[in-house]
């Protein structure tokens, strides 16, 4: 029997829940709704002569086929792609089945959960930067021409927000570091088909992220005026739990460049011994034990002795999920549309790691 309309084996439509019920979403894009009343304002006969006599004639279906076509030939010309999908979220699949062609691509991860906007919210930047470190060092060549597009866009605005916002540009310079380092040995590897793309286009990249670096090295930190209280003027058991609550080694250092009373707090050998103690296990102190002069540990070097072995403990502000019921990747913020009766016990937070993981085939 021959089918009389799509094929029942498509995903459907998509359904957005709201405080009424499911209501059914369609793609919306102004492009193309005036793109389509143009071509609806074309007859439902179209003739097209030939350089002879003869003459094609293309009815009202050969004309539907030809406006859907040139829908997605112009959604896949456009590199704005983002806008054009409302949910936040992605069907995880790694292999075609009678309900889904296809498979899920580091490309549409990005697409679909929309790290152009993440990368605005505090609490999701740390995560975002990690998770394009991780790409840099080892998912590189196998970005397709969709994903590395995308890759680099992100990473354009992740540099705009640095330099306007001046938010963490120590991350962001490791990140640059790893990028250029991974992409100097790749370059060099030409003709062994490493890369995917034009190897100019991978040359002009890599002067982009130089560039970027020189910016980033010319960096000068705005100095804030405030006549109100500062972090000086706190006492200093304040001062000191502030310290104990920083997870990162270089931020403690950091700050306690700020002034001489912060420095004297941030060389605690109690501060550094509870880091040495969140971030690794006992049985790791005893291969890597550094003395001080006075025979005591130095707690201290040990953290960076230790984090050259041993990965440390990640924090983030937030984090995408994966629902183990749906198979589907979103934050959590934004949801989607789970089945289970109780969704809560099916979430599980994705690591950046983990987040790799999912999509290699």
């Amino acid at each position: 029997m021959p089918f009389l309309g799509q094929d029942w084996r498509s995903p459907g439509w998509r359904w957005v829940k709201t405080e009424d019920g499911w209501k059914r979403c369609e793609p919306f894009r102004p492009a193309l709704e005036d793109e389509n009343n143009q071509l609806n304002d074309i007859s439902h006969t179209v003739i097209i002569a030939g350089d002879g006599e003869d003459e094609e004639i293309y009815g009202t279906e050969d004309c539907e086929f030809a406006a859907k076509k040139r829908k997605k030939d112009h959604f896949r010309t456009n590199t704005d792609s983002q806008c054009f999908y409302r949910e936040k979220w992605i069907y995880v699949h790694k292999e075609s089945t009678k309900e889904r062609h296809g498979y899920c691509t580091l490309g549409e991860a990005f697409n679909r959960l929309d790290f152009s906007s993440a990368i605005q919210d505090i609490r999701r930047f740390n995560y975002v930067v990690k998770l394009l470190q991780l790409i840099a060092k080892s998912q590189l060549t196998s970005l397709s021409g969709a994903a590395q597009k995308n890759y680099f866009n992100i990473l354009d605005k992740i540099v705009q927000k640095v330099m306007e916002d001046q938010y963490n540009p120590r991350l962001i310079k490791d990140l640059l570091q790893d990028l250029s380092s991974t992409l100097c040995i790749l370059i060099r590897g030409v003709g062994k088909s490493v890369l995917v793309g034009n190897i100019n286009i991978w040359i002009c990249r890599l002067e982009t992220i130089l560039l970027w670096q020189q910016q980033l090295k010319n960096l000068q930190m705005n100095k804030q005026v405030n006549n109100g209280l500062t972090l000086s003027d706190l006492p200093l058991h304040m001062l000191n739990n502030i310290l104990y609550r920083f997870s990162d080694g270089w931020d403690i250092i950091t700050l306690g460049q700020v002034t001489p009373t912060l420095y004297m707090l941030s060389e605690d050998r109690q501060l550094w011994k509870k880091l040495c103690q969140y971030h690794f296990a006992e049985k790791q102190f005893c291969r890597h034990l550094i003395l001080s002069e006075k025979g005591h540990i130095d707690w201290k070097l040990m953290y960076f002795a230790l984090q050259k072995y041993y990965p440390i403990k990640e924090q983030y502000g937030d984090t995408l999920h994966f629902c183990r019921h749906c198979s589907i990747l979103f934050w959590k913020d934004t949801g989607h549309p789970c089945t289970a009766s109780d969704p809560n016990t099916c979430l599980m937070p994705v690591s950046p790691q983990h987040f790799i993981d999912l999509f290699k085939f």
